[in-house]
C-alpha cells in the first residue's frame, strides 16, 4: 500500500491560518474521494470534511465556514484550507482515500495557542 502523505501543519495563534496538503503517488483525484480526519491528545479520532471525485464536499459543523477542503488536479494535491482557528482546532490531522491501495499517512500536527 501506498501511504498518504501530510503536510502544513504547525503552531499558530487563534484566529490564525493554516493550510494542509495531502497527496501520494499515482493518487488520481478525479476518481478518489478524501477524507480530512483529526485527533485530539486523549481523544478519539473525528471526522473533518470529505472531498468528492467530482468535487463536491461536506464538513463537520464545527468547522463549517471556517474550513475549506479543494484539490489541484495538476498536481493531484488535496488541500484543507483552514482559517480563523480556534484552540479546539489543535489535533494531528491526516487524511484518508476511499481508493483502494493507499494507507494512512503519519498526519501533521495543528496546535492552535
Amino acid at each position: 500500500h501506498v501511504q498518504l502523505v501530510e503536510s502544513g501543519g504547525g503552531s499558530v495563534q487563534a484566529g490564525g491560518s493554516l493550510r494542509l496538503s495531502c497527496t501520494a503517488p499515482g493518487f488520481t483525484s478525479d476518481r478518489c474521494g478524501m477524507d480530512w480526519f483529526r485527533q485530539a491528545a486523549g481523544k478519539q479520532r473525528e471526522w473533518v470534511v470529505f472531498i468528492s471525485p467530482d468535487g463536491s464536499t461536506s464538513y463537520a459543523d464545527d468547522v463549517k465556514g471556517r474550513f475549506t477542503i479543494s484539490k489541484d488536479k495538476a498536481k493531484e494535491t488535496i488541500y484543507l484550507q483552514m482559517n480563523s482557528l480556534k484552540p479546539e482546532d489543535t489535533a494531528m490531522y491526516s487524511c484518508k482515500t476511499n481508493c483502494p491501495g493507499y494507507k494512512w499517512g503519519q498526519g501533521t500536527q495543528v496546535t492552535v495557542s
